[in-house]
């Protein structure tokens, strides 16, 4: 029996409808992409106040201003806690992150940023004191950042550890590390260059009274980690980071802190 036009109608329409629900609810939308953001200053400022300053926060605008097929957002995390929000995928990548950094064991895709920093040796100047003063940390106080890998303590970042062997106060600030040298509680501080510029920019008395040394305790050679099943791989944002290398948004971003912008590789 051949149906009449008004059934042949209705079965159209149930046709489209059912089409139209089988679409995924995404297609079209932006893929979010959650980015584990640790305090780690300049570059992550106190995320889990729901500060937004730093230059993690700069990177995140310029990555969504570039394109539309992901939504970069920041997941607050913490140094310690990091590894677990990536394993149970809290977080899709962690950046601005090295793969000795305790991440050996744990599945991930590299890339590589093309960004470097150093970690050097700060102390208070003083009319006998030279770069040699840095070449033995031995019977020096040390005034370090709780949670961090250190290349002179063979990136063992255990407290009771750096405590015995190194004489070391951990805290969880940098400028508070940084006043400890400069009030003569501390001999020796470890910052990134780029934390430095920024802290004697805020701090103008303090250019009068600390010296960096030259030797480097780590280059830090920045990488992103990517999880695996991360709604982008790493040949999807190593093309996007090539996009803001070409821009200039990379060394607009992270050039006036002292942080090398260059072609991954060179």
């Amino acid at each position: 029996m051949t149906p009449t036009p008004g059934l042949k109608a209705l079965s159209t329409l149930l046709m489209l409808a059912m089409a139209w629900l089988a679409v995924p609810a995404w297609a079209g939308q932006p893929l979010d992409v959650k980015i584990g953001a640790a305090h780690f200053p300049p570059y992550t400022v106190r995320p889990e106040q729901g500060a937004d300053t730093g230059l993690l926060p700069q990177l995140v605008e310029a990555l969504n201003r570039l394109q539309a097929d992901y939504r970069f957002v920041l997941v607050p995390t913490s140094i310690q806690r990091r590894f677990g929000d990536f394993q149970q995928a809290r977080t899709d990548m962690a950046i601005f992150e090295n793969p000795e950094w305790g991440w050996q064991q744990i599945p991930h895709q590299t890339v590589d940023m093309g960004l470097e920093d150093a970690e050097v040796f700060v102390a208070r100047k003083a009319a006998d004191r030279d770069q040699h003063y840095f070449d033995e940390l031995e019977g020096k106080r040390l005034a370090l950042f709780n949670g961090y890998h250190y290349a002179f303590a063979r990136f063992n970042p255990d407290p009771n550890y750096l405590r015995k062997a190194f004489n070391a106060t951990l805290t969880y600030s940098h400028d508070s590390n940084l006043l400890m040298v400069q009030y003569g509680r501390a001999d020796i501080a470890l910052v990134t260059r780029s934390y430095l510029s920024d802290f004697l920019r805020r701090n103008r008395e303090s250019d009068r009274q600390l010296f960096a040394s030259q030797r480097v305790d780590q280059v830090y050679h920045h990488y992103a980690l990517l999880r695996p099943g991360s709604p982008i791989n790493d040949r999807q944002f190593a093309a996007l980071l090539r996009g803001l290398r070409e821009n200039g948004e990379l060394a607009r971003i992270f050039q006036p802190y002292q942080i090398s912008v260059a072609v991954p590789g060179d």
